[in-house]
C-alpha cells in the first residue's frame, strides 16, 4: 500500500475545482434513459462515475467519451446485459442501475460492487421496487449485493420508503419511474436526511424535460412520460472545494477555488455558511463562480447539523483541529453507512492526531488539542477520509496518510493540485 507522507506546510494560489460526482452520475443516467443524442459537458471522470458509464453501456447506452464532452445516444428499450453490473466501490451507481435494471424487457440483472459496497444497505430499496411490480432480491436474504433484478418494467401504484438512511434510494425510484406503466407515489417516512441530493436529482430530470411533484419532500408524485436529449453542463463539485477550502483555511495563506456554478442545488454548499459560523475569512463570488479563503492561527467552535450535507462531516472534523471550543457535530448517523463507517473511522484516527473526542450513535464531539501530534493515519480505502486527513496531516511535523488509491473516487488530481499550491507531500511504501 502507498502512503503519503506529509510535512508541515504552507499554501497560496488558485485552484479549479473538478466537476460534481453527484451530478456526473445523475446525467450520465438520465441521459442513457432519454430517446436520441445528448450532449454531457464538463464530466467528471473518476472510479465512481466510469462504473456508472459501464453500467449504462451494460444496458445499452452507446456512449462516447471526448475529454471535456460526454456523447450518449440513449432509449429505455433496455436488454439484459451480457455480464453481470459491476459497480465497483460507487454506492450512486448500483442503487440508480438497481431501479434502471427494471427496465429491461425481459431478462434479469445481476449487480454486484466491490467488498465495500457489497456489505451497503440496498433493503429499502428492492421492498419499494417489490411494491411498484418489480421482483427484486438480495442474493444472500441480507438486503445487500449481490442483487437480482428481473426485468418487464415498473408496473406503478404507490410505495413508503424510509427516509433516514440514504436519499439515493428516493433518487433511484425518481428518476426510473417516469417509465412505469401508470403513476407512481412514492411517500417517504421518517426523518429525510440529504435532501440537497433529491434536489439535485430533481433539477437534472427538469433539464431532461420531467417535472417531479414534489410535497416538502414528504410525497411524489410521478407521471408516465418520456427524457428529452439536451446538452447538459456539469457544475463544480462543492464537495470537492469543501476540501481545498479547509486547506486554505488549516495551512493557507490565500487560496481561491474557482470555477463553480451556484446555479444548480448541491448540498456542500453549506460549507461557506459553516465557514461563516467558525469565524474563518470567506469571500464568495457569485458571479466569477469563486471562493476565497485565508488562513487563521484559530477558528470558533460551535455546533452544526449535517443531516443533509453528510459529506462535509470529515471536512468540519479537521476544521475542528484549529477550533479554539470544542465543535459538535451532529445529524450523521447515516454517515455510518457510507464507504466505511466514517463517524468512527474519523474519531479513531483524529485522536491519534491528539484531538479529544466524544462519539455517540449519531454525532461527535471535538476538542483540538493544544499541540497536534505526528501519526500515521489510516483511510480504510475510503476516499473523502483520505482527502480530509491529509489536510490535516500537513499540520504536523511529519505523519502519513495510508490509502492514496481511493482519490479516484472522486478527486483523481487530489495531490496534484495540492502540491501544486505547495503543499510538502510525497509517496512512500508502506513495507509492514
Amino acid at each position: 500500500m502507498v502512503r503519503i507522507q506529509s510535512s508541515r506546510s504552507k499554501i497560496n494560489g488558485t485552484v479549479r475545482c473538478p466537476s460534481s460526482k453527484s451530478y456526473s452520475h445523475r446525467a450520465f443516467v438520465i441521459s442513457s434513459l432519454a430517446e436520441g443524442q445528448s450532449i454531457i459537458k464538463n464530466p467528471l471522470y473518476s472510479r465512481d462515475t466510469l462504473a456508472t458509464i459501464s453500467s449504462c453501456r451494460a444496458l445499452g447506452a452507446l456512449i462516447r467519451q471526448d475529454n471535456n464532452i460526454l456523447n450518449v445516444n440513449g432509449g429505455h428499450d433496455f436488454r439484459a446485459p451480457d455480464d453481470v453490473i459491476n459497480a465497483d466501490n460507487s454506492g450512486t451507481t448500483i442503487r440508480l442501475m438497481t431501479s434502471i435494471a427494471s427496465l429491461v424487457k425481459s431478462g434479469s440483472t445481476v449487480l454486484t460492487g466491490d467488498e465495500s459496497l457489497r456489505k451497503r444497505p440496498m433493503q429499502p430499496l428492492l421492498d419499494s421496487l417489490n411494491e411498484l411490480g418489480v421482483r427484486a432480491f438480495s442474493t444472500k436474504e441480507d438486503g445487500a449485493p449481490p442483487l437480482v433484478v428481473m426485468g418487464g418494467g415498473i408496473k406503478g401504484g404507490s410505495t413508503v420508503l424510509d427516509g433516514s438512511l440514504s436519499s439515493q434510494f428516493i433518487s433511484s425510484l425518481l428518476i426510473s419511474c417516469v417509465y412505469a406503466d401508470s403513476n407512481v407515489m412514492i411517500q417517504i417516512k421518517g426523518d429525510q436526511v440529504s435532501r440537497p441530493y433529491i434536489e439535485s436529482t430533481i433539477e437534472t430530470m427538469k433539464a431532461f424535460g420531467v417535472s417531479v411533484h414534489n410535497e416538502e419532500f414528504k410525497e411524489y408524485l410521478l407521471q408516465p412520460t418520456w427524457y428529452k436529449p439536451t446538452i447538459f453542463s456539469v457544475p463544480a463539485d462543492l464537495s470537492s472545494a469543501a476540501l481545498m477550502l479547509s486547506a486554505g483555511l488549516l495551512i493557507g495563506e490565500d487560496v481561491t477555488v474557482i470555477g463553480i456554478d451556484f446555479s444548480l442545488p448541491q448540498a456542500d454548499s453549506d460549507i461557506v455558511s459553516i465557514i461563516g459560523g467558525m469565524d474563518g475569512q470567506i469571500q464568495v463570488d457569485h458571479i466569477k463562480g469563486e471562493i476565497r479563503v485565508q488562513g487563521t492561527e484559530r477558528l470558533s467552535g460551535g455546533e452544526f447539523n449535517l443531516s443533509d450535507s453528510p459529506d462535509l462531516l470529515p471536512v468540519v472534523a479537521i476544521l475542528a483541529l484549529k477550533a479554539r471550543s470544542p465543535v459538535k457535530i451532529t445529524g450523521i448517523g447515516h454517515a455510518r453507512l457510507k464507504e466505511t463507517d466514517r463517524v468512527a473511522n474519523i474519531a479513531s484516527q483524529l485522536t491519534k492526531l491528539g484531538a479529544t473526542i466524544k462519539e455517540d450513535k449519531n454525532g461527535l464531539l471535538i476538542s483540538a488539542p493544544k499541540t497536534l501530534k505526528n501519526a500515521s493515519l489510516e483511510s480504510f480505502n475510503d476516499h473523502r477520509l483520505f482527502m480530509a486527513f491529509t489536510v490535516a496531516a500537513l499540520l504536523t511535523n511529519k505523519s502519513t496518510v495510508a490509502g492514496v488509491e481511493s482519490v479516484e473516487v472522486s478527486y483523481p488530481n487530489f495531490i496534484q493540485d495540492l502540491t501544486g499550491l505547495g503543499a510538502k507531500l510525497k509517496p512512500t511504501v508502506d513495507r509492514e
